[in-house]
């Protein structure tokens, strides 16, 4: 065995990052926006500030909208999805979220200790929003991690400074952080020296006949969605990456654990050799 890891409940904590999907479902009838009430409260003033900014762009010429947010004249309503983001109505993040890692982490089949579990664990990476927490009520938006935006930049890089003090702060002082996110959303967050020892990069890998491995995406989110889900369903709380990486094997899932240099977090691939 790699570690060992406490039973819950206790301060010591898992802290899972996922990415948001490019997908949203719409919310039907829930209440307007409040950026003021979402979790991790540091982030109001940056989210506020990207938030205008997308109103504003999408309030203008369409041509203009498309062009920035790397949309073709067939989706215009997600130019007017973006217009009305104060007023339309907003769910729980879990609700807003589709795709396939949401698909297979069937969030709401889960226990009710699990899914609390996971409202206590996840921070869903946003470009819109930095994270939020899965019981944050969002409306549906589009804005993907590359998209560069007037007088902000690029929301990948404006994303650092502000996230750098805030997931330290939703890691609390021990406890494995499992990192799953992907592309720009991996960027936008990176440890420091001091929290790094106690991250895991998870990637998902394709054995392949000459013995190399490689990722493959739709498997690759399928298998991070199964991977969040059994973690939920059990109440082990893995306080460092070789007891998460035990954990995650005991789950069923084949591990290969790369410890980094020192400063640099461990990388956690999962290969398999039939998706």
């Amino acid at each position: 065995m790699r570690g060992s890891w406490r039973i819950l409940p206790r301060v010591d904590d898992v802290l899972i990052l996922l990415p948001p999907s490019e997908g949203k479902a719409d919310a039907i009838d829930g209440p307007p926006l409040e950026v003021e009430g979402l979790s991790m409260s540091a982030l109001t003033r940056p989210r506020l500030r990207v938030l205008n900014t997308l109103i504003t762009l999408c309030s203008g010429r369409p041509a203009r909208a498309r062009k920035v947010l790397g949309l073709s004249p067939g989706q215009d309503g997600e130019i007017e999805r973006n217009r009305e983001l104060l007023a339309a109505p907003t769910a729980p993040a879990i609700d807003i979220y589709t795709g396939v890692v949401y698909d297979f982490l069937g969030y709401h089949t889960l226990p009710a200790a699990a899914r609390r579990r996971l409202d206590r664990w996840v921070v869903v990476g946003s470009a819109l929003w930095g994270g939020v927490r899965l019981t944050d009520h969002i409306p549906a938006y589009r804005l993907a991690g590359g998209v560069t935006l007037p007088r902000v930049g690029s929301v990948g890089t404006f994303w650092r400074k502000p996230l750098a003090g805030v997931i330290p702060d939703e890691a609390g002082e021990s406890g494995a952080i499992l990192d799953l996110r992907s592309g720009t959303y991996a960027k936008m967050w990176t440890p420091d020296p001091d929290l790094a020892e106690r991250v895991a990069v998870g990637r998902v890998l394709q054995r392949q006949p000459d013995g190399t491995a490689k990722v493959v995406s739709h498997h690759n989110k399928a298998t991070k969605g199964r991977l969040v889900r059994a973690l939920a369903k059990q109440s082990q709380t893995p306080l460092t990456v070789d007891a998460l990486a035990d954990l995650i094997e005991s789950l069923g899932f084949p591990v290969d654990l790369h410890h980094g240099a020192s400063g640099k977090p461990a990388r956690l691939d999962i290969v398999v050799d039939e998706l």
